[in-house]
């Protein structure tokens, strides 16, 4: 499915373009099955979102959400069907590569790394360190760039990943994934990220069990038991 150019005026004039056109689906997934050995965890989920959408994605825990998520950037291995990016498939190293290039991350379970990688080090590797530390400064955690990861409580580390996604957006990325990303924060810091993540000219698919981040999307789907329904 092709949709009118909604991009943001920044990515048009980045991509060169200066007249509207039509563009392929942000994602589009077709008949997508992962397993974990012999349990279905995502079972036959079809999904199309135009540029600049924004999914929620709601469910009980161990319904398949993360694991749809992880299929999307290739990390989980027992997955079949179709994943389109911008309406591009990855086949080989390189193009999930550049898909996890081109697709902004928001973990939920953040890894500090195998070695003690720094805050500042993690925006770096979105693409676009300066406004990836402007992010960090209006989420509050630009005080920590020289702390390793390891060191962050939960919610400076959700903060940090969330500013490294800001600057993968500046960086051309146009869809955005995060899985439960205000879990480990109050509720200021809830409200906060529901606001900076509703801004976001990209689209973005949000797990989450945050009523006011899934009030925020236009568009929100339950999954239950592997199978993803559209409630709004």
């Amino acid at each position: 499915m092709e949709y009118a150019d909604v991009r943001s005026p920044h990515v048009r004039a980045r991509t060169g373009a200066t007249t509207p056109a039509v563009i392929a689906a942000a994602l589009r997934l077709s008949a997508v099955r992962c397993r974990h050995g012999r349990l279905i965890a995502v079972d036959g989920v079809d999904l199309t979102l135009a540029p600049g959408e924004h999914l929620a994605i709601t469910g009980t825990n161990g319904s398949g959400k993360s694991t749809l998520l992880r299929a999307v950037l290739g990390l989980h291995r027992e997955t079949t069907g179709v994943i389109e990016v911008a309406g591009r498939q990855a086949r080989g190293t390189a193009d999930w590569r550049r898909r996890r290039a081109e697709v902004a991350w928001i973990p939920q379970r953040q890894g500090a790394g195998r070695f003690p990688l720094l805050v500042k080090e993690l925006l770096d590797s979105g693409g676009h360190l300066d406004e990836a530390i402007a992010a960090a400064e209006r989420l509050g955690v630009a005080g920590l760039l020289d702390r390793t990861l390891g060191t962050l409580s939960g919610g400076q580390l959700q903060r940090a990943y969330l500013a490294r996604a800001l600057g993968q957006v500046a960086a051309g990325a146009e869809l955005v994934l995060a899985d439960e990303p205000t879990a480990a924060l109050d509720f200021a810091g809830q409200e906060q990220v529901a606001e900076v993540l509703a801004g976001l000219a990209a689209a973005v698919v949000v797990v989450t069990h945050d009523r006011v981040v899934a009030a925020a999307c236009g568009r929100v789907a339950e999954m239950a038991a592997g199978r993803l329904r559209e409630v709004r």
